[in-house]
């Protein structure tokens, strides 16, 4: 009987861990609004106290003219906003895109952690891993679309990948703790 369980509890993991994958790929639904098409929309579950969140997706531009995004609204925060994020000599530093993330003809931009994302500030109640948050978007030129992101858990860096960061405050977001890939916290001020 040992010998039975040792050989069938390795694959019984490996289906649980296979299970959680495509569960979680088939949550995520993709997107299209005449010539963009979103993919793979996400956002981090919340620490306890968290002000702000960030969310993630693929935007893909198969139109012949640039088109430009922008966050109008997002049922979890007061506030939402296209953000850029930076290293400065060892110093993170978020800023809003202004006027929009442009998006060129053929071209895709992910939306991800250390890099572009959707900044949701004001959070109106925790991001809790299993949930989905809606986020509204607006392209110039293709219009508006409300986007269904995932949220997975704390500190994750895609969906399927293993969680794995850390927190960083938001002291110019109204405080309190996001998470960020790489581990570690961090104070961000106002610009």
């Amino acid at each position: 009987m040992t010998t039975i369980t040792s050989k069938i509890l390795p694959f019984s993991v490996a289906a649980l861990a296979m299970t959680q994958f495509l569960s979680s790929a088939a949550l995520a639904k993709d997107y299209d609004l005449g010539s963009i098409h979103i993919s793979q929309p996400w956002a981090r579950a919340t620490p306890k106290g968290a002000a702000a969140a960030a969310a993630y997706m693929t935007i893909t531009n198969n139109g012949k003219v640039p088109d430009r995004v922008s966050c109008v609204s997002s049922d979890a925060s007061a506030e939402c906003q296209i953000h850029t994020m930076t290293m400065d000599n060892g110093v993170m530093k978020m800023r809003p895109v202004e006027g929009g993330l442009e998006i060129k003809p053929g071209e895709t931009v992910t939306l991800k952690p250390a890099s572009f994302h959707v900044m949701l500030l004001n959070l109106k109640h925790p991001l809790a891993e299993g949930d989905t948050t809606k986020i509204t978007l607006k392209f110039d030129n293709a219009g508006t679309v409300d986007v269904e992101s995932q949220v997975l858990a704390l500190g994750a860096t895609a969906p399927g990948a293993s969680a794995g960061g850390g927190s960083m405050m938001m002291g110019d977001h109204g405080g309190g703790m996001m998470s960020a890939p790489g581990g570690g916290t961090m104070q961000m001020k106002k610009q």
